[in-house]
């Protein structure tokens, strides 16, 4: 969900040993550029999905029932919003030195 609405991982670095002690520190960041037109429903939910102590990390079944979720699946699909994820999921792919079949 976090690359599907910024086009980058929430855990970085520039090698697979930051990436790693990134994780092991579960720091993240929602803001930037990218983060301007998202909705703060949109982002609880990323923060209740990311939080670091598992214990208090949310369920799937409650982030299913999250508020965001609830009203995305009520709305009808906006093919803006829908090429922009797909644009960031292809842009992260391209990143990430993976091959990138373009949808039509």
């Amino acid at each position: 969900m976090y690359i599907l609405l910024s086009g980058k991982p929430p855990f970085d670095g520039n090698d697979d040993k930051e990436i790693v002690n990134s994780v092991r520190l579960g720091t993240y960041s929602l803001s930037g550029p990218e983060w301007k037109n998202i909705s703060a429903e949109a982002k609880d939910l990323i923060k209740k999905m990311l939080t670091y102590e598992i214990t208090q990390r949310i369920s799937a079944e409650l982030a299913l029932n999250h508020p965001w979720i609830k009203k995305k699946v009520a709305e009808p699909v906006d093919p803006k919003a829908t090429i922009s994820a797909l644009q960031n999921l292809r842009a992260f792919r391209v990143s990430q030195g993976h091959s990138v079949t373009v949808l039509g």
